[in-house]
């Protein structure tokens, strides 16, 4: 089971939508927590405590320290995943796979779609000052493409 970290930054009014897309990976069994890191609007972030069980933290190093699972899911609140990616994601951690990057919706000409990052727990803690560009660049080229 992963521990799933929203990236909020200032992306607030996105929380919503990347919570709900991950309550379906909740009910596949995938994720064993959710912790949004970064804030946002403070009464928003208390009502989405409250309604989803998403744990709260200053900022991504405090979120990766505090997780429960060797293997976190990374993403930011402008992540929208592809149909199907749920069972992409299950089939590969099936088949024995750890670090990847899973692809989502939207990008565009010289823009890269938003997109998580699968990664070690121990692997994002080494990091200094970690963010999802950093993350990214920790897996290298030579990390699997999910989505």
């Amino acid at each position: 089971m992963l521990s799933v970290i929203v990236e909020a930054q200032n992306e607030g009014e996105r929380l919503p939508g990347v919570l709900a897309v991950l309550t379906s990976a909740a009910v596949e069994g995938l994720v064993r927590e959710a912790t949004i890191a970064g804030g946002g609007p403070e009464e928003l972030l208390q009502v989405l405590r409250e309604e989803t069980g998403a744990e709260l933290a200053q900022d991504l190093a405090e979120a990766i320290g505090a997780a429960r699972s060797d293997l976190l899911l990374i993403m930011g609140a402008d992540f929208r995943p592809r149909l199907g990616w749920i069972e992409a994601l299950a089939l590969h951690l099936r088949e024995g796979g750890r670090e990847a990057i899973v692809t989502g919706e939207g990008g565009g000409f010289l823009r890269r779609a938003p997109g998580a990052v699968l990664i070690g727990r121990a692997k994002a803690a080494g990091l200094v000052h970690p963010d999802l560009h950093r993350l990214r660049r920790a897996l290298s080229g030579g990390a699997r493409r999910i989505g």
